[in-house]
């Protein structure tokens, strides 16, 4: 069988952008339960200030929480070297940075070029060269950019090539609105790989248009063994109006299993840590799977 491994992002990415306050139980109960399913990588908290991310300023109590199991990683997002030290303090073993692949993006999300925003990580990743910390790479905007439309994959091939040379161990490849198509995506990919080994990328795309998950379906195709995704479809980027967010783990895992790849997760596990999280927040799972697993229970 062949190894694909799935990052689960729903309690950090999923859960950012959510208006509705998220209680540190709620956090943590959604974190036991993937791990109870058999996740084993869980982006679990993001050391960000809480001014721009009131939703991440449990950070350090979301660590001391954390299920201690065997086998099971909690990285964390460290956008900046204030961010690291807090969350190398926490215990973090894993942090990931992020650039864009859009000038305008990263204007606009972190006020400043995306050259600028790679210098600032310099520090980090000699500081976890040091500390034995992994670093990931996240490149945003992949596909498209909410202000300046298609981007071109040189782009994101170059920026990816940076991130590698400073020491990201992964890249994580966002099409952050959620305009991809496999079409699309092929065309980014090779660009990308023709830079980056394909066993050091990953693909992490949102549904906003209904692509996700064959775009997921593209990029194993390529080569990609390596997927984010978000339990019941959480979260969604704040600048792409109408944006459904991530591609739900659950519609991840069934296309995975269709395909014969083995992740260790257990679906009914899955679906039902999905279902459980959605009745927390107060509406229905994003998951077509999920819906349909649920509903022929029901039945």
């Amino acid at each position: 069988m062949t190894a694909v491994r799935i990052i689960e992002v729903g309690p950090r990415d999923g859960l950012q952008n959510e208006k509705q306050v998220v209680t540190t139980a709620t956090k943590l109960g959604l974190i036991e339960r993937l791990a109870a399913a058999g996740v084993r990588h869980i982006e679990a908290t993001s050391f960000v200030s809480p001014k721009w991310v009131p939703q991440m300023a449990d950070h350090a109590e979301i660590m001391a929480g954390l299920p201690k199991l065997p086998g099971v990683h909690y990285p964390v997002l460290a956008p900046n070297m204030k961010g690291y030290e807090g969350a190398v303090a926490a215990g973090a073993k894993e942090v990931a940075v992020f650039a864009a692949a859009s000038e305008s993006f990263s204007q606009k999300n972190i006020n400043c070029s995306i050259a600028e925003s790679i210098a600032r990580f310099e520090p980090i990743f000699a500081a976890a060269r040091g500390d034995g910390v992994q670093v990931r790479g996240y490149i945003s905007c992949v596909i498209g950019c909410p202000y300046e439309g298609p981007v071109a994959p040189a782009a994101v091939a170059d920026v990816a090539q940076r991130l590698l040379e400073l020491g990201s161990y992964e890249i994580s490849l966002g099409d952050t609105i959620g305009t991809g198509t496999p079409a699309t995506v092929l065309r980014m990919l090779e660009a990308v790989a023709a830079k980056v080994p394909t066993g050091q990328l990953a693909g992490h795309y949102h549904d906003t248009y209904g692509m996700g998950v064959a775009n997921v379906h593209a990029s194993y195709q390529f080569g990609l063994r390596v997927f984010d995704s978000s339990i019941a479809g959480l979260g969604g980027c704040p600048y792409a109006k109408g944006a459904t967010g991530n591609v739900a783990t659950e519609d991840v895992l069934y296309l995975l299993q269709g395909l014969g790849a083995e992740t260790g997760i257990d679906l009914d596990k899955l679906v039902d840590a999905g279902a459980w999280i959605s009745e927390a927040l107060g509406r229905p799972t994003q998951s077509r799977v999920a819906r349909a697993l649920l509903a022929k229970r029901a039945a």
